[in-house]
C-alpha cells in the first residue's frame, strides 16, 4: 500500500500498486478499473493524484481510456523483434494472435519521389500501391502502405500480394528475404488515419518506413507503416563493438 514516508512520490506508489493488480489478474484485459473516486478512497489520496497516476500508465499503454465510459486494462503490447525481417503475418502467429487485413486501396499509381528513391526507380515509372489496415485479434496494429514495383506485382495475383508477400515470394520465386533498410520517427496520427486505426486524432504513432530486398540483392517493397504506440512495441539486440 502507499507510504506517504516513501522518497517516491505517491502517484508513483499508486502505479506501481495498479500495475500489480494487473500482472496479479485482478482485472483482465479490457476490463474496467474502479473509478477515480474508488482508487482516491482506497489509496486515501486525492483525486488528481490518483487522475495523475492513471494518466501515466495509459501513456505507457498499460491502460486506455474510453470517453464517457472509464479506464480499461490495455493488451499486452505486440512486440516485433528487429534483429530480422519478418512478415506481420509470421509476428501474429508466433504471439498466438490471428492475423487479419482490410483492404483500403488497392491500384497501379505513379511512383512517388520517396518511393522512386527507395526502390531505385525512374520517377515516371509506376508502382502497385497497396493501402491496408493490419489487426492482430480483430484489434487495428497499424496502417500501411506498401509499394511493389511493377516488374515484381505483375507476376502475381491480388490473393499472393495481399496475404503474406513474403512467404508468396519465397515460394513462387523461390527466393528468401534479403535485407532491409528501416526508419523510425514519433509522429501524430493524421485525420484520415485516426478513425481506421479507432484512435482519437493526434495519438501518438510509430512511423515505419521499410525498404526491403530479396537475396539476388532485389528491392521489391518500400513500406510507410503507422503503429499504435499503445498497442506495438519494438525491441532489438545492441552487440557490443
Amino acid at each position: 500500500m502507499i507510504n506517504k514516508k516513501s522518497k517516491l512520490p505517491i502517484y508513483q506508489q499508486i502505479q506501481n500498486e495498479i500495475k500489480k493488480d494487473i500482472d496479479n489478474a485482478k482485472w483482465s484485459v479490457h476490463e474496467a478499473i474502479p473509478a477515480e473516486r474508488q482508487l482516491a478512497e482506497l489509496f486515501n489520496v486525492s483525486r488528481m493524484t490518483v487522475r495523475q497516476a492513471i494518466q501515466a500508465l495509459v501513456d505507457d499503454g498499460v491502460l486506455y481510456r474510453r470517453i464517457g465510459s472509464g479506464t480499461y486494462v490495455s493488451e499486452e503490447k505486440v512486440t516485433e523483434n528487429m534483429d530480422a525481417v519478418t512478415s506481420f503475418t509470421n509476428l501474429m502467429l508466433k504471439q498466438g494472435k490471428t492475423p487479419s487485413s482490410h483492404i483500403v486501396s488497392f491500384s497501379m499509381k505513379p511512383v512517388t519521389r520517396q518511393e522512386a528513391k527507395a526502390l531505385e526507380l525512374d520517377e515516371d515509372d509506376d508502382v502497385l500501391r497497396i493501402e491496408r489496415i493490419r489487426y492482430g485479434d480483430s484489434t487495428p496494429i497499424l496502417f500501411e502502405t506498401a509499394a511493389i514495383p511493377m516488374n515484381i506485382a505483375s507476376k502475381l495475383t491480388r490473393d499472393e500480394l495481399t496475404n503474406s508477400l513474403f512467404q508468396t515470394v519465397s515460394d513462387k520465386f523461390h527466393l528468401t528475404i534479403g535485407d532491409a533498410q528501416q526508419t523510425m520517427e514519433a509522429v501524430a496520427v493524421s485525420e484520415k488515419i485516426a478513425p481506421l486505426l479507432e484512435v482519437p486524432l493526434g495519438t501518438p504513432v510509430m512511423r515505419l518506413r521499410q525498404t526491403t530486398a530479396l537475396s539476388d540483392g532485389t528491392l521489391f517493397e518500400y513500406v510507410d507503416s503507422q503503429y499504435v504506440g499503445s498497442r506495438f512495441k519494438f525491441s532489438t539486440r545492441i552487440h557490443g563493438g
